[in-house]
């Protein structure tokens, strides 16, 4: 499970952004294409010139910005999705579109200022708070439409992770090792699956919390102990935490769509929302071994 924003790859953009972004570049390609070709059309119409090649410089100038500012996006917009409260999200909202506008504005105008210095020419930027509106309102319809597609990109993503957690553990299971071992360089520690309530993250370490009480601190990542766990049971519900779903005893869902487990030893956990699909299958426990 990827962190919140993006991570890792070119332009900070994960393995699993690729397609979201060629479709995001696709489209503003194909737009700054027929905004060049309508504005020549449009130019020669009033007795102008057809300059088409300048026309396209133009807009991609501008695609190249915007599309270098994806990644600034789509941190954005993962922020928002886990942020809770309309003053927080439009907060992170409101920062992200100025960003977006300043960085875009002053790349297009950098990189324009530049290909003309070397052709021998120059360029105008025309610098005043009328053209500054002018732009801001471009890239706030431009950072929208975008923020639109990560959005919907996203939820469909969640959805078939939901689907797909669903379908593991409704898939019947082969007798499960009643033990497993919790390793840290030539330590070992030997524990019994049942008895984990809860993992949480802690910078390069994983703490395990047991039923009696007791915690182990090894060094790894939280990713890699879901993957081996969730045959247990043991999912993801918060970004920085795992629970043992067969322990919970009930759940306390929030007007936020956060939710609340309280364990069978009384002790409770917080859950964000965002995971909220992961304790679905409490309304269908699995039968005891």
């Amino acid at each position: 499970m990827q962190p919140v924003g993006t991570s890792g790859g070119i332009l900070g953009i994960s393995g699993g952004d690729w397609a979201m972004f060629g479709a995001i570049a696709a489209i503003s390609m194909a737009t700054g294409i027929v905004n060049a070709l309508s504005g020549a059309q449009d130019s020669a119409w009033r007795n102008g010139s057809y300059d088409v090649g300048r026309r396209l410089f133009w807009e991609l100038s501008s695609i190249v910005v915007i599309l270098l500012l994806v990644p600034l996006l789509m941190a954005a917009v993962r922020r928002m999705r886990h942020t809770a409260g309309l003053v927080g999200q439009a907060g992170i909202g409101a920062m992200a579109l100025v960003g977006f506008s300043v960085l875009h504005v002053a790349g297009m105008v950098g990189i324009r200022k530049f290909v003309l210095w070397l052709a021998g020419s120059s360029y105008d930027f025309n610098l005043s708070v009328a053209t500054l509106l002018y732009e801001f309102r471009k890239d706030v319809l431009t950072s929208v439409l975008i923020a639109g597609v990560i959005w919907l990109f996203d939820s469909r993503r969640e959805l078939r992770q939901a689907a797909a957690a669903g379908a593991r553990l409704s898939t019947p299971q082969q007798p499960l090792p009643e033990l497993i071992w919790l390793r840290d360089g030539t330590s070992r520690v030997r524990v019994a699956p049942r008895e984990i309530l809860w993992i949480a993250s802690a910078g390069n370490y994983i703490e395990y919390s047991l039923a009696d009480g007791t915690q182990h601190l090894i060094r790894g990542t939280l990713a890699a102990a879901e993957a081996e766990l969730a045959r247990f049971r043991i999912v993801r519900i918060h970004r920085t935490k795992l629970a043992n779903l067969d322990r919970v005893a009930g759940v306390d869902l929030k007007p936020s769509g956060d939710f609340e487990l309280t364990f069978d030893t009384g002790q409770t956990l917080q859950g964000s929302r965002r995971y909220r699909f992961s304790i679905g299958s409490l309304d269908h426990p699995a039968t005891p071994a």
